[in-house]
């Protein structure tokens, strides 16, 4: 699943080749989790000037001259591809036409990608923008595993299983660990890991795939890695699952409960 350093790159491609073009037409293969007719978005965005895309934890928000946004949540497997003239890209979702002839193309396999039109706000701060105070006060009221809290998107939006795991092998906490054991010290190691883990990431996969909109190789990370035994440091990756999520961790990562 795309997250916050994917994201980020991607709102910064995307914005470079599309802001400023007008949406000549936009067309849905499969409605499946449209909550809207087809209909109704090709009335609200049809013929309009898209004017910024930003991105919302997870999501990509494409805001149009008349004020009506685009939201777009890829899921776990959904992906964007350039096209021009005929799309052949399969598993498509969606094709967003623009006046240039640029083509974008949704897919998903699995069908998941949500497409909304005027995405509701949101209280829930972005893993980037976290208020002073906010985490260590929101923890103290749940006692479920870390890792659940994290990567629910529920108190913190943008992170998911891959970058939880990373911040927590960083902070040296268990993702085992009771939201509400947690140490206030050991709070601030998390909130300085996810600023740290998800800029890292993101300077990496700039550097390495500098235009891409499709969600590129993990093995950079240091200890979410499904097909390694150890990380770069040496430490054996013990594997688990917590609320059905797949986790990788170290004996190193105190355990607080």
């Amino acid at each position: 699943m795309p997250e916050i350093p994917d994201l980020n790159i991607f709102n910064k491609n995307l914005s470079k080749r599309l802001v400023g073009k007008t949406l000549t037409e936009i067309t849905i293969l499969v409605p499946r989790q449209l909550k809207v007719p087809e209909s109704v978005l090709k009335e609200a965005f049809d013929g309009q000037k898209l004017a910024a895309i930003t991105r919302e934890g997870k999501e990509l928000h494409f805001a149009f001259g008349n004020g009506h946004v685009l939201g777009l949540h890829l899921m776990l497997h959904g992906t964007m591809y350039w096209y021009e003239g005929s799309n052949e890209n399969k598993f498509t979702i969606a094709e967003l036409m623009f006046s240039d002839g640029t083509g974008l193309a949704i897919t998903d396999w699995q069908k998941a990608v949500i497409i909304m039109l005027d995405p509701m706000p949101t209280k829930v701060p972005d893993a980037l923008s976290i208020p002073d105070g906010y985490l260590s006060s929101a923890l103290k009221a749940t006692s479920r595993p870390i890792k659940t809290v994290l990567t629910e998107g529920k108190m913190v939006r943008g992170i998911g299983n891959a970058y939880v795991d990373e911040i927590l092998y960083s902070a040296k906490i268990s993702p085992f660990s009771k939201a509400n054991k947690i140490p206030e010290n050991k709070v601030n190691d998390i909130l300085k890991a996810i600023k740290t883990v998800l800029e890292d990431a993101e300077s990496h996969i700039s550097k390495n795939f500098p235009d891409t909109i499709t969600e590129k190789e993990r093995d950079f990370l240091q200890v979410h890695l499904p097909r390694h035994d150890l990380t770069p440091s040496g430490e054996t990756i013990l594997k688990a699952e917590i609320n059905s999520r797949k986790t990788y961790y170290t004996e190193s990562q105190e355990l607080f409960e």
